[in-house]
């Protein structure tokens, strides 16, 4: 089943949200939860370090976005993926998979009285290289894929986020046209139109699909109580992050 056209129409088991907090996966488990399926864990996986298929910053913080869902959390902690020397994109993806499909798979075999794993959300967009590796990994879980995402507008997309009332912070930047001040600002219409100009300028992607920022949601009509958070900026020439000192939920 291709991404774009899955909707849980095959089994009656559990659905699972990859979930690492970004605003990307967190409208895709938004989304499964307007359809009705029935989304009953969140999974985030921690990489040490950088990584070709996560989302790196903040991670931790899905602990608490994931009990103001009210959804239990699945955490999977790999050793590090040294993606900062992998001689192979390919390979470096495929092995950065394995744990996330150990840990589904071991899921699905505590769920198999009870239906079993229905199927798993994702956040991609146009990334060809997550999208492609997760629709294999469902196909050998047996098990469907739902990208609301998937070859979507990017603008609508971000949009619609916004209407629907998602409180969006970026987290990290790594693009040309992006500093300093953008660590900690919220993705509102006038950041749009500013990403809109610098994808003109400078082909930064409006959704930051190619890694130019990465986000956390902090409230949303998905969630009961609102993340509240305390941080500090790092800055290291081209690209940085905020680091979270202190976080609660409102």
């Amino acid at each position: 089943m291709t991404p774009d056209d899955a909707d849980g129409s095959t089994g009656t088991g559990a659905w699972v949200g990859l979930f690492s907090g970004g605003k990307d996966s967190a409208w895709a488990v938004y989304r499964a939860l307007e359809r009705g399926l029935p989304v009953e864990w969140l999974l985030t996986v921690h990489p040490v370090g950088d990584s070709y298929m996560y989302h790196v910053p903040e991670t931790r913080l899905t602990a608490l976005v994931a009990e103001s869902i009210g959804i239990p959390l699945i955490d999977v902690e790999p050793d590090s993926f040294d993606a900062e020397s992998a001689a192979d994109s390919s390979t470096q993806g495929d092995d950065e998979l394995e744990p996330l499909e150990a840990a589904l798979a071991d899921l699905a075999d505590d769920l198999e009285g009870d239906g079993g794993l229905a199927g798993v959300t994702a956040g991609a967009v146009e990334s060809e290289f997550q999208t492609s590796r997760i629709e294999a990994m469902c196909e050998r879980l047996e098990c469907d894929l739902f990208a609301p995402l998937w070859r979507e507008d990017p603008r609508e997309l971000a949009e619609s986020m916004l209407e629907a009332g998602f409180e969006i912070v970026i987290v990290q930047v790594a693009a040309a046209g992006l500093d300093e001040s953008w660590l900690g600002r919220t993705l509102d219409y006038d950041a749009l139109e500013e990403l809109e100009a610098l994808n003109e300028e400078y082909g930064v992607h409006i959704l930051g699909e190619g890694g130019e920022f990465e986000t956390l949601v902090v409230d949303g009509p998905h969630m009961d109580r609102r993340l509240d958070l305390e941080y500090e900026t790092e800055w290291e020439g081209t690209r940085g992050r905020i680091r979270v000192s202190e976080a609660r939920l409102e």
